[in-house]
């Protein structure tokens, strides 16, 4: 039952509209286009105790570098931040900054885990919202890692 914050360009169309045959729900808007809408249906879906995901790099990238959206929403929600890494064991890359993967039928897929991150103070400074920040991204990297590490531990087929 989680809304998931997708861009309002062409590419999040298409995402949002294959999103809900899936049945998710999506919150349209992104740090470069929509933020401001999109970041307040956020914060009411999370107030009705109700999940939200981020694509932690953002519309633009780079890559693999966390933006301070999910942060800021949890200074002022007061929840803490979980985060999680999808990895495809046999996937097709586009050509993109973020090397998107489409995975390929019948693929196995890891889903790592990260600890929860506190939420920062309400009050908190940007210096502190920007710790928080870095601890994000170092936790989806540890995410990354594992997931990377479970299928170099697998034979191939």
């Amino acid at each position: 039952h989680c809304s998931i914050l997708i861009s309002q360009s062409f590419d999040g169309e298409l995402i949002a509209r294959t999103l809900g045959l899936l049945g998710y729900k999506t919150i349209r808007g992104s740090s470069s286009r929509g933020g401001a809408a999109g970041f307040m249906a956020m914060r009411d879906l999370v107030n009705s105790r109700l999940p939200v995901v981020f694509t932690a790099d953002g519309p633009r990238g780079p890559i693999y570098q966390t933006k301070i959206g999910p942060v800021k929403l949890a200074a002022l929600t007061g929840e803490s931040i979980s985060s999680f890494y999808l990895l495809h064991q046999h996937a097709w890359a586009i050509r993109s900054w973020d090397r998107f993967l489409v995975p390929r039928p019948f693929s196995r897929v890891v889903v790592s885990w990260a600890r929860p991150l506190p939420a920062p103070a309400p009050d908190a400074d940007p210096a502190a919202l920007e710790a928080a920040r870095q601890d994000l991204n170092a936790a989806l990297e540890r995410a990354r890692h594992h997931a990377e590490a479970h299928f170099a531990l697998l034979p191939n087929p």
